[in-house]
């Protein structure tokens, strides 16, 4: 059973001057991405500043997102570590904080071998009893989930019931999905990359976990559900039309476009915790033109 189907936004965490964690404005976006139909808030990943997000931060973020969303959607729980143990802890607080779900990322930079990431996931499946999402995305982690493997750990744990692919890699996107309707096990896949949403729905997938949304949810939500509806003409074309945008907030590293472009909004993300930085002039420019011409207000 999927945990959602649709866009999910993988949202911002908001920072006041001084750096602490703004959960006032936090609620305020999420209001946002409800009322805009955002399928699920996904708290606490790399868009989220998980990395550099302390324990008690992270888990005081979780728990005030699962309360402000109030089951209006599901709230999924970035839970992810490349300590097992500490992913084994962060996942039963985000189920003691009532989250519908973990999504959990690959271990990054002792990148485990395929074995080890069987162990690692079935770790911290038997310890909770929410779902779990596998998050792959080498490009930041430098490992990489093998559809064979994938397949492995869904087996093994029946509360492992989908992955965020954002490979990038279609063949491989195409291989997991071969193996998943092979296998006749209920396993959802959703794209990381919101260049790749019309391609991975082509494939069988259930939607987007996305940085578009949090500036875009409802313009995200519809490439999703006007596929889904039967429309796939429509569904590229509204795929097609947000590729600049896409590409502008990707053009520094991920989440300082999408924070700078919120800000553009009249939110207030705030900056950034070091090392990540504040966005350069120029490709703050780049990113205002393709804001206005996609059709978003900014101030």
């Amino acid at each position: 059973m999927a945990i959602f189907t649709g866009a999910g936004v993988a949202i911002v965490t908001p920072m006041k001057d001084n750096g602490e964690v703004n959960f006032d404005e936090l609620g305020r976006l999420i209001d946002f991405q409800i009322e805009n139909n955002t399928d699920c808030i996904v708290i606490c990943g790399t868009t989220g500043e998980s990395a550099t997000l302390s324990m008690e931060e992270h888990a005081a973020a979780i728990k005030y997102a699962v309360e402000k969303t109030n089951h209006r959607v599901p709230v999924v729980a970035g839970t992810g570590s490349n300590c097992t143990e500490t992913a084994i802890l962060l996942s039963k607080e985000a189920e003691e904080y009532g989250a519908d779900g973990c999504l959990v990322v690959t271990p990054y930079y002792n990148k485990a071998t395929q074995n080890g990431l069987i162990a690692h996931y079935t770790a911290i499946a038997e310890s909770i009893n929410i779902p779990i999402i596998m998050y792959n995305v080498p490009s930041r982690t430098g490992c990489n989930i093998l559809p064979e493997t994938a397949i492995a750990i869904a087996k093994k744990n029946k509360n492992v019931v989908a992955i965020k692919e954002a490979s990038g890699n279609i063949g491989q996107v195409a291989n997991l999905a071969a193996l998943v309707q092979k296998e006749g096990i209920d396993f959802s896949i959703y794209s990381g990359n919101d260049d790749q949403i019309v391609p991975l729905l082509s494939l069988g997938g259930k939607g987007v976990i996305s940085v578009l949304s949090n500036i875009a949810p409802q313009q995200t939500h519809d490439i999703v559900a006007t596929y889904l509806a039967g429309d796939v003409k429509k569904s590229a074309e509204l795929q097609l039309k947000a590729m600049d945008l896409i590409h502008a907030l990707f053009c520094e590293v991920n989440p300082i476009p999408v924070k700078a472009a919120l800000n553009m909004m009249g939110f207030c993300a705030g900056s950034l915790r070091s090392p990540l930085s504040e966005m350069e002039d120029n490709h703050k420019e780049i990113l205002k033109k393709a804001m206005i011409e996609y059709g978003l207000e900014v101030k």
